[in-house]
């Protein structure tokens, strides 16, 4: 069965989360402003430079945004009372048990956040998302499901990245390099997707959905090229914000817990023999969360099951051989969706 935290932990951290994403739309400078793009509402953040107009994308329209922006002057002055609530609310949750992001990590998500991979529609997907899970669900994640790893993966639409018409206020090449990072070897000498840690033990790379071949393309809202991989529409659809607990609380975006567990099955269908402890690994954090989610959240798994299945045959074969591996989620599963 699975442990959670207390309530007072839970609580703390969805504050930390409702802290985070008023600060977020407190650091506004200019007039918030609706614009519509191919049918789809998005929120920019319009303001005077010299003689020029600017605009900074601020996120998707949606009913929480718009509550955040009625309030704008009073997120503004409330700025450095929510600074320290963050703090303590940060110590408190380490005091209840919670895992705090360790320093390379922690200091990759800052910079990150700080110019706007997040904002931008960048979505952690990997264990370093799985991780967040434990503030979202207020579930004790065990070691064995917390296997540590140097790699970290974030994914993005390209749709999005071309569409929203702004780009990351500081190069990511040039944050990499401030934090001691080179790009690493690719297939095509033009287009860098991941980048290595100096010391050899952290690996960023960055990921979208495939629209045909698995390939390298470009993401412009990001500035960098991504490899392009199958199944990860599916992953990063309708991303939810969630805190990393390092300084005072790092806003991330991360994949919904549901359609998580139901593509880590597909995923660890998809590794090489050699990778079979990362499958298992896939295997473990899937039967976690379903065996989580069918306790708190039954009907958001099921929709993100019944969603995979319809996706095809061989969407249903991956996920009905991975299953296979994993009797006891396949039986936690099974009860839930009938």
């Amino acid at each position: 069965m699975p442990r959670f935290h207390t309530p007072i932990g839970i609580a703390a951290y969805h504050d930390l989360l409702r802290l985070a994403q008023d600060e977020q739309v407190g650091e506004i400078i200019g007039t918030p402003t609706r614009v519509t793009v191919k049918g789809r509402v998005f929120w920019y953040d319009k303001f005077r430079v010299g003689s020029d107009m600017a605009q900074r994308y601020i996120g998707p329209d949606s009913p929480e945004l718009r509550d955040r922006l009625a309030r704008l002057g009073a997120l503004k002055e409330t700025r450095e009372a929510r600074r320290r609530e963050r703090t303590r609310l940060v110590r408190l949750l380490r005091a209840e048990g919670y895992t705090p992001t360790d320093q390379t990590t922690g200091s990759l998500l800052n910079a990150f956040a700080r110019t706007g991979v997040f904002r931008l529609g960048g979505t952690l997907v990997g264990t370093v998302a799985f991780r967040h899970y434990e503030g979202e669900l207020g579930v004790v994640l065990g070691t064995d499901a917390l296997a540590q790893t140097g790699d970290m993966d974030i994914a993005s639409f390209e749709r999005l990245s071309f569409a929203i018409g702004d780009r990351v206020e500081t190069p990511l090449e040039e944050v990499f390099k401030s934090l001691k990072f080179a790009p690493s070897p690719s297939l095509d000498p033009a287009r860098t997707w991941r980048w290595t840690q100096s010391s050899g033990e952290t690996l960023v790379e960055f990921l979208m959905p495939a629209q045909g071949e698995e390939s390298l393309r470009d993401l412009p809202a990001l500035g960098v090229s991504a490899m392009a991989l199958r199944h990860l529409d599916y992953l990063i659809e309708d991303p939810i914000p969630a805190v990393s607990l390092y300084r005072s609380g790092v806003l991330v975006q991360i994949p919904r817990p549901e359609r998580y567990a139901i593509h880590k099955l597909i995923v660890a269908e998809r590794r090489r023999a050699a990778d079979r402890l990362k499958a298992q690994k896939d295997r473990a954090q899937a039967a976690l969360l379903i065996e989580v989610l069918a306790e708190t959240r039954p009907d958001e798994l099921r929709e993100a099951y019944e969603d995979a299945m319809e996706r095809g045959p061989r969407w249903r074969e991956q996920i009905a051989t991975s299953l296979d591996k994993r009797p006891d989620a396949a039986a936690v599963l099974m009860e839930i969706v009938g």
